[in-house]
């Protein structure tokens, strides 16, 4: 296997163990807790380290998802007292563990490869060069073996659960009239979310993992509003995203994790204009259509309703009508050729009339 091949795989598997768990946290408007999480748990990586003096031992994952429950704890305890929002929650526990973080890594474990830029940027280019020996037999990149391990508890954890994780996400209290305990669904996603983000930390950095925990399933959100399609579409964005973003490091000679990110953030833009039901140019158009049908139901009505009356001529006249719609002639006109195409509305000696069409189309609306 190419180090270029195992570069490409641990960006593939990240990004889907990322995007997997993130569109549950975006659904939950948790999506910022991602990036509090991301940077907290370097701190459950360096009390670990501590402990056990080495950079592979397992329990650094478990410190860093400590840490990162201990995040979500004292965040949600902040905004229980009804005394700031989550945001401002998130501000006051984010800084404060990562502080503690940095402190004690330019304190205590200086001469340690376990910098701040390495953490805030990562780099994958660096995977290769970290081998799995197993009996003396090299077999791959360890990210990759470490990573899809995760990987594969992830996809267990929402195959297993993904009734209650979509019942709690969606209501909660409907999940504990029903005997679901919605705080261990939460706390157990929440130590996954942490677990994850540690395994892809040394790979890939914070920032990284950040954009693919966040930037694939909003993507997603934007494209269906069902959770298991949502769920499908953030992984194949999530994929995406890894593999023509990794292509343009290669061909610009750039950071892989910052060519990423950026590409992540690039589809991102395009899915918010061009998406097919939520998108920036089909809400404009669905706008207008909705601004072109309201002003040709209140045209219609305004006739009908003054219809037969000795009020008809006055209201109904071409020169004056758009002072008593309080319209300007600019939209009145669109107006006009809109009901006149539909042969709503006949134009007759300077007065507008309704026909049978219209009148019809009236009284429906009306009902």
């Amino acid at each position: 296997m190419t180090p270029q091949l195992e570069i490409a795989i641990t960006a593939v598997i990240v990004s889907s163990a990322c995007a997997l768990l993130g569109v549950f946290l975006v659904l939950r408007k948790m999506a910022m807790m991602t990036d509090a999480i991301a940077h907290t748990i370097l701190l459950g990586i360096v009390m670990a380290f501590f402990f056990t003096e080495s950079l592979n031992s397992p329990f650094l994952i478990i410190g860093a998802a400590i840490i990162g429950l201990l995040t979500v704890y004292l965040t949600e305890l902040l905004q229980r007292t009804k005394l700031m929002a989550e945001d401002s929650a998130i501000g006051i526990v984010f800084p404060f563990l990562f502080s503690i973080a940095i402190i004690l890594i330019s304190r205590y474990a200086a001469n340690v490869h376990l910098d701040v830029d390495s953490v805030l940027l990562g780099e994958l280019a660096f995977v290769p060069f970290d081998r799995f020996i197993v009996f003396g037999r090299d077999i791959g990149a360890r990210a990759i073996y470490i990573m899809g391990t995760i990987l594969l508890i992830d996809l267990l954890y929402v195959a297993l659960f993904y009734k209650e994780l979509k019942l709690v996400t969606f209501d909660a209290l409907l999940a504990s009239v029903l005997g679901f305990s919605p705080i261990l669904i939460h706390y157990s996603l929440m130590g996954l979310v942490s677990i994850t983000a540690v395994g892809a930390f040394e790979a890939v950095g914070s920032i990284l993992v950040i954009a693919f925990m966040v930037g694939p399933p909003v993507s997603a959100y934007m494209l269906t509003d069902k959770l298991r399609n949502m769920l499908i579409f953030s992984i194949l964005i999530g994929l995406i995203n890894a593999i023509i973003g990794y292509q343009i490091s290669v061909f610009f000679d750039v950071s892989i994790a910052g060519s990423i990110a950026a590409f992540t953030g690039i589809t991102f833009l395009a899915i918010f204009i061009f998406a097919p039901k939520r998108g920036m140019v089909t809400m404009i158009y669905t706008r207008r259509v909705q601004r072109i049908d309201y002003g040709v139901n209140s045209l219609l009505f305004h006739l009908y309703n003054h219809e037969d009356t000795n009020m008809e001529e006055e209201e109904s006249n071409i020169n004056s009508i758009n002072q008593h719609l309080h319209w300007d002639k600019r939209f009145l006109e669109k107006i006009l050729k809109k009901v006149v195409s539909s042969r709503y509305v006949v134009l007759s000696k300077g007065y507008l009339k309704l026909t049978p069409e219209g009148r019809e189309h009236t009284i429906k609306s009306f009902k």
